[in-house]
């Protein structure tokens, strides 16, 4: 390394250190992500790379129990994190590695969690889904954060300031990406403004407080206030959206339903319950343009290419907003509780996010469903037009970008409510 960039580097570092964040970030999303996560085991194994001073890391080793292997290529980072979490009692659960994300020796299937705040940028996002995903166990889940353009048509200012950075791309391209790359998304986070502000506030009262003429601090400073007063006046162009992952069953070939698949998918339906009519209500739907959705109906295939289980997503209304309904979902019996059916529904709700659905709705077995995600319909004043246990009337928000509607649901005709 050159004088110069010894400088830069060291006046970098003057610049960010005793930050409480070094990057948008709050308590309040790293809580909302791990519970996007799931069940975890008692003792979760978590890898934190790209740590910094580790507030996400002393969080998930107080609040969710776990033993925590902390990341990051600046020592002095690492000695802080050392002596937060020795302060706090929690000095036998986070272990500190100065170490590079992008060239990790650990053994395939050594985390539970593998967890990237504000950090994934530096390897690349697609190249951390790569990367990453062999480290997690069976069950495990990937989560990080990905700056990202938050309108379709960002301005020119904006664009030429982070393509010479870090070219950002929407959230609909790396959700497409994350599902291309194999794995499903649990959920997604879109940062507030305030997150922004945790990171920026302080650092911009750093920077009028340092001193211009140590070493490379001048540059330092400049590429500092550029970067503050893009966020100022162009914030609502971009933001940062965390992403909750986990790896899609290999076991399972999940894909959208071809008209050569019709007969199989009626035969999956029909041996899937007491009568023929989910088998029926499929034909229906299917017969019905105002309620069938291309390309939201999905099969899984068993490793001889069999059809073995069917999800389906169709149109409803929430007081007359368009909504989704998942119903049926069907798996063969000689095929039942072996994966194949959460494999096609992850796969169909993947579909349905990236097809812009905002809202899925399903009235089903109450503790099957929460392990997508689906909470209390009722919670957000969501309810049927006929009678059913509030526990199995569920509700799923792909897009919290936009108020969720309130109201009855109304379901196609071939439903027959």
């Amino acid at each position: 390394m050159s004088d110069n960039n010894n400088a830069l580097y060291d006046a970098f570092f003057a610049l960010h250190h005793g930050l409480p964040r070094q990057g948008p970030g709050s308590d309040a999303t790293t809580r909302s992500l791990l519970a996007l996560a799931g069940p975890l085991p008692e003792r979760p194994r978590v890898l934190d790379l790209g740590c910094g001073p580790g507030r996400s890391a002393l969080l998930l080793a107080a609040e969710a129990g776990a033993e925590v292997t902390a990341v990051d290529l600046h020592q002095p980072f690492l000695d802080e994190l050392r002596r937060a979490a020795d302060a706090r009692g929690l000095g036998d659960r986070v272990v500190t590695l100065d170490a590079d994300m992008g060239e990790l020796r650990f053994p395939d299937g050594s985390f539970d969690l593998v967890w990237a705040e504000s950090s994934a940028y530096a390897i690349g996002f697609d190249t951390a889904l790569r990367s990453w995903r062999r480290l997690l166990g069976p069950g495990g889940t990937l989560v990080l954060t990905e700056c990202e353009w938050t309108v379709d048509e960002p301005g020119q200012e904006a664009r030429a300031f982070w393509d010479a950075h870090y070219p950002l791309r929407t959230r609909h391209t790396n959700t497409a990406a994350a599902v291309e790359g194999g794995y499903h998304v649990l959920g997604v986070v879109p940062q507030p403004e305030s997150d922004w502000d945790a990171y920026y506030g302080p650092l911009a009262e750093r920077a009028d407080a340092a001193d211009p003429d140590t070493p490379g601090m001048a540059e330092v400073l400049a590429s500092t206030r550029a970067e503050l007063a893009m966020r100022r006046d162009h914030g609502g162009e971009y933001g940062y959206t965390g992403y909750v992952l986990r790896p899609a069953d290999t076991r399972w070939r999940t894909r959208q339903e071809t008209a050569g698949d019709i007969r199989a998918v009626r035969d999956v339906n029909a041996a899937a319950f007491e009568t023929p009519a989910e088998a029926d209500l499929v034909d229906a739907l299917r017969a019905d343009p105002g309620a069938w959705l291309p390309g939201l109906s999905y099969v899984a295939e068993a490793p001889d290419g069999s059809v073995v289980a069917h999800a389906l997503i169709t149109r409803c209304h929430v007081d007359g907003v368009p909504a989704a309904a998942l119903a049926p979902v069907a798996v063969a019996p000689a095929y039942q509780r072996q994966g194949a059916g959460e494999a096609v529904v992850r796969a169909v709700l993947d579909a349905a996010r990236l097809a812009g659905e905002r809202l899925v709705l399903v009235l089903g077995h109450p503790e099957y469903y929460p392990k997508f995600g689906f909470a209390l319909a009722s919670a957000y004043g969501i309810r049927p037009s006929f009678d059913v246990p509030d526990e199995a009337m569920r509700a799923l928000v792909l897009d919290g970008s936009e108020p969720v509607p309130a109201g009855t649901i109304r379901y196609a005709a071939a439903f027959g409510v």
